[in-house]
């Protein structure tokens, strides 16, 4: 066989374009896409000296019967042929078929030699539920959240960095200051029904503390109202006597204007547009504060006859400037229902106090455990290891960070005994998911160049959770084609040996197309904002991505320790943690 050239010194760009020359695929690392046009001259080389090669597909083009199936039919019998060592180089290719028909590398040499031989990672469930206790009791004293820029949140990215340590793992810890809203004190919602004597010609105010025969119902924050993100502060007191105007479900067709300067309330039904949308008119209209209403989400689970409020962030590129003194909360049915009876509809008067810095800056972290690779190639496992405000998080995704946890430690051990993995190994928690993704992006936007030389893959893991009572089971899936065919072989394998989790937890398995991967976790960054070729459009990075199901109590003060299910996460740990072997070290 000839010598092949170096194609080494050349950039990406210029590799991406000796690609497409050629018909290849130009997604990938560097070192892939090397690998790939070097194999392809391998190919040439072996098609030239192999009888029945390229001849018979000259033939077949120039005959009047030619179909453009038969040169891939005659180019599979070739590679039957093949020594291994050429298979090898054959695997790293989409080999391009006459009529625009493509193969993949990895599917030829499955085709031809079976499906690997895929070993499962070992997974101490246990340790999941001690990583995660862990994490829970770092959370706010009162609130019982590791909120972004707190300093709960530095705690747990702390002590995840140790434990990357304890696992004889190398640490690195990466902080980034971005846009924030900071709670200082106590919210409080309270209706004041005047006394008797309050309003009378020369008698006290009404709710005033002259007014010493007012009757005020206090209501419980997290329980029955939570700030939402991202509120500012506001201070309406029951002698102000502001209207709380109703205006359905905040649809555009909504009376926004009869809630100017006064506090509007949306009812969140079916149909409801989120809070973005919602914020934004209050704004257009000058509403002076607002109330969701919870009418649609975990009603009746949680609480009998009730719906319990939960924390929701906004879309903050969607804003020019937010007000700050713009208050913004979300209350369960039965608090709505009482503003309506007597507020609305009473004499009683809302008091709504909230203390929130929406224009503020706090600093986030990302600690990662790095395994070096033999190549500059890269594979990363990520979780976010931050919570919303106003709950424990156990389940989002305190279960995903201990998975992460429990996945690196045996791949420390995994190295110790097979060596250096294929390709570079980095475990990565992230902070500010909850209030925009802000520690994925801001990593990415940080190693861009790095990641849009080197990613292989990256491995979501949100809420890989099955809570017991509620188990519809784990969807798994990505818009990496192999990739996700390899984790349902590794599912087959998984199935085999863990029977029993395996009929408790039925597994979905889907691959979709790049522009169909969901914007709303960790992984997105990795897939939408690497663009190595912007003159030739949009490049796609690989993702997979695991979710659980049951969860609830998302969001909610009742994420916490008590419903959750460390037997379920070895479903996803095992899986996904092999899939990274299988990759690291094949069949070793």
């Amino acid at each position: 066989m000839d010598e092949v050239s170096d194609w080494s010194g050349l950039t990406v760009s210029e590799l991406k374009e000796a690609l497409k020359s050629r018909g290849l695929a130009v997604s990938g690392n560097k070192s892939e896409l090397i690998e790939r046009i070097m194999g392809d001259e391998v190919i040439e080389a072996e098609f030239a000296d192999w009888e029945g090669g390229p001849q018979r597909d000259a033939k077949l083009e120039g005959s009047s019967s030619f179909k453009p199936s038969e040169i891939v039919r005659n180019r599979m019998n070739v590679f039957r042929e093949m020594p291994i060592q050429v298979l090898a180089v054959v695997a790293v290719l989409m080999v391009g078929g006459a009529g625009g028909a493509l193969l993949y590398g990895d599917d030829i040499i499955e085709w031809i030699q079976g499906e690997p031989d895929y070993k499962l990672i070992d997974f101490e469930q246990d340790r999941v539920r001690d990583y995660a206790q862990s994490l829970v009791d770092l959370g706010h004293p009162d609130w019982g959240g590791r909120m972004s820029g707190t300093v709960e949140e530095l705690n747990a990215a702390e002590s995840i960095k140790n434990n990357f340590t304890a696992a004889g793992i190398p640490t690195t810890m990466d902080d980034f200051d971005v846009p924030m809203f900071v709670i200082g004190d106590e919210p409080v919602l309270s209706i004041c029904v005047p006394g008797s004597i309050g309003g009378l010609i020369g008698g006290p105010t009404p709710c005033s503390a002259a007014d010493v025969n007012r009757d005020i119902t206090y209501f419980s924050h997290r329980e029955e109202f939570v700030i939402q993100g991202y509120s500012g502060s506001a201070s309406v007191n029951h002698v102000e006597n502001m209207d709380v105007i109703d205006l359905g479900n905040g649809s555009s067709d909504a009376d926004w204007g009869s809630a100017s300067s006064n506090i509007g309330m949306i009812w969140l039904e079916d149909g409801t547009e989120g809070n973005t949308a919602l914020l934004l008119r209050a704004i257009e209209n000058d509403v002076y504060s607002m109330i969701t209403v919870n009418a649609k989400q975990n009603c009746n689970d949680l609480v009998s006859n009730d719906c319990v409020p939960y924390f929701k962030s906004i879309d903050k590129s969607q804003f020019d400037f937010i007000p700050d003194d713009f208050g913004f909360i979300m209350v369960s049915k039965s608090v709505g229902e009482t503003i309506v009876d007597m507020v609305i509809n009473g004499e009683g008067r809302l008091e709504m106090v909230t203390d929130v810095d929406n224009q503020g800056e706090a600093t986030i972290h990302v600690p990662c455990g790095v395994i070096q690779g033999k190549s500059d190639s890269v594979i990363i496992m990520g979780a976010h290891h931050d919570t919303v405000y106003n709950g424990p998080g156990a389940v989002d995704d305190t279960s995903g960070v201990a998975t992460l946890q429990e996945v690196a430690r045996q791949f420390g051990i995994l190295e110790s005994q097979l060596g250096e993995p294929a390709h570079t190994l980095y475990f990565c928690t992230w902070g500010g998911e909850e209030e925009g993704l802000w520690g994925s992006k801001e990593w990415v936007d940080k190693y861009r160049n790095m990641l849009g030389e080197n990613l292989r893959l990256y491995i979501n893991l949100d809420m890989n959770h099955v809570d017991l009572e509620r188990n519809t089971g784990l969807t798994m899936f990505g818009n990496s084609k192999s990739d996700v065919e390899s984790l349902r072989g590794i599912s087959r394998v998984f199935t085999e040996s863990f029977p029993e989790l395996s009929a408790k937890y039925s597994i979905n398995i889907r691959d979709i197309e790049s522009t169909g991967m969901p914007y709303n976790s960790d992984h997105a960054p990795f897939v939408y904002d690497i663009d190595n070729v912007p003159e030739d459009g949009m490049e796609y990075g690989d993702a997979i991505v695991c979710y659980g199901s049951g969860s609830i109590e998302y969001h909610t003060y009742l994420d916490s320790m008590d419903r959750f299910n460390e037997e379920s996460l070895v479903v996803s740990g095992v899986i996904f943690g092999s899939l990274m072997r299988y990759l690291s070290y094949g069949e070793s």
